[in-house]
């Protein structure tokens, strides 16, 4: 076990964006504790089963951590991405990422994505994304937050460490298994 002294982190590491129009941008990640960003084959999976082109979507990012699910989504051509996260300096991290790519239709914000949602406007997303860290058992609660916010007919994604039924008024699309992450991406009725 390697201890680092104290107040020094380790160097920032990367993941990089697989498509649209920042695909290759890289986007660093902090070695943070539960911060696990979405593998690179999960996200272009993901994004074929959408289609590639999010134009005009309204896209919501709950707990974005290294913001890989969000920035994607805008590359792709989503009209608004709003990326939530707790942490102060992931949050600063994104906004630097932002500014590198002159990514205008994101908006970061540093906020607790289950109270956030709570108070957010109902069905006024085409495509809410869910991450939560795997050990804070948020599965559950993400979804029944998450729900009210989808469109009919829009989309409704999350990762967890266990397979995952739909919330009610949801369909499960598609999911797969990558190691540790069962994604599920699920349709909303009309």
């Amino acid at each position: 076990m390697t201890v680092r002294p104290a107040g020094r982190r380790s160097p920032p590491h990367e993941v990089r964006i697989v498509g649209g129009q920042w695909k290759r941008s890289k986007l660093a990640v902090l070695d943070r504790p539960g911060l696990r960003p979405t593998p690179d084959r999960v996200r272009e999976t993901l994004f074929n089963w959408l289609g590639q082109d999010l134009t005009g979507w309204r896209v919501l990012d709950a707990f974005a951590g290294s913001g890989a699910l969000g920035f994607e989504a805008a590359s792709r051509g989503a009209a608004e991405v709003t990326l939530l996260e707790r942490e102060r300096d992931l949050v600063r991290l994104l906004r630097q990422a932002q500014q590198r790519l002159e990514a205008a239709a994101l908006r970061i914000q540093q906020a607790d994505a289950l109270a956030w949602m709570a108070q957010a406007a109902k069905g006024s997303f085409h495509l809410v994304l869910l991450d939560p860290p795997f050990e804070a058992g948020l599965s559950g609660p993400a979804l029944a937050a998450a729900a009210p916010l989808v469109a009919p007919g829009g989309w409704l994604y999350l990762e967890s460490a266990e397979a995952a039924p739909p919330p009610p008024g949801f369909s499960l699309h598609r999911q797969l298994r990558a190691g540790a992450v069962h994604a599920h991406l699920m349709l909303r009725d009309r």
